[in-house]
């Protein structure tokens, strides 16, 4: 018998973006080690982090053979390889990436930015909403038209877009977002949570530190 270290997750659980790696493995039922990471406290900066991660950021997974991969979106395509969650369609996983992107770019950082500032810096950064909010609406209104008439982002079925869309939409309330007008968006955030194996964003996963193997 030998024992193997499993995946190690650099987490933060309020965080969206670490939030679809948790889910993403508790969808395929994969193993990995926890390791919370308080950024708050300037921990994501430390020596030993930025050893790690250079760019000072969670999400961040350690493989069970050493190597580390960063950027949320990234790794849930790593690990979501070869199963469902990854159209085989290269039209369709092209516009998985498509979404993708364009979470980061246009959505993230109205939706995540806003709700940060409001949970963690409404007193010095509190002049940023004024801006944020428009631009966040305008991501949400981008997401409604397309859920009027698709159930998913991509295809028939839940993707990888979906789980990248959902991390920030559903907490977006938190950022002062009134989701009500988005009758379409609210039906789909439904319809994800509905699905097996769906976890809350601050569920913290099983102790799965090491799993043992045999050897023949």
């Amino acid at each position: 018998m030998r024992y193997r270290p499993a995946m190690q997750l650099y987490d933060y659980l309020p965080s969206g973006n670490s939030y679809k790696v948790r889910w993403v493995a508790a969808q395929l039922g994969l193993r990995y080690d926890h390791i919370d990471v308080d950024i708050h406290a300037g921990e994501t900066q430390s020596k030993d982090f930025l050893a790690l991660n250079p760019a000072g950021q969670i999400p961040l997974l350690i493989l069970d053979d050493g190597r580390t991969l960063a950027e949320s979106n990234a790794i849930i395509r790593y690990l979501a390889d070869g199963s469902d969650l990854v159209p085989t369609d290269p039209y369709d996983h092209a516009k998985m990436l498509q979404w993708q992107f364009w979470e980061q770019y246009r959505h993230e950082p109205a939706i995540a930015v806003a709700r940060f500032i409001r949970n963690y810096a409404h007193d010095t950064r509190s002049h940023e909403l004024a801006a944020l909010m428009p631009r966040g609406h305008a991501a949400l209104a981008v997401m409604e038209a397309h859920l009027r008439h698709h159930d998913w982002f991509v295809g028939a079925q839940c993707s990888l877009a979906d789980v990248s869309l959902y991390a920030y939409t559903h907490v977006a309330e938190e950022g002062g977002f009134d989701l009500s007008q988005y009758s379409a968006l609210q039906t789909w955030l439904a319809r994800f949570s509905a699905q097996a194996n769906h976890i809350v964003i601050t569920a913290k996963p099983n102790d799965l530190a090491w799993s043992c193997v045999g050897t023949s």
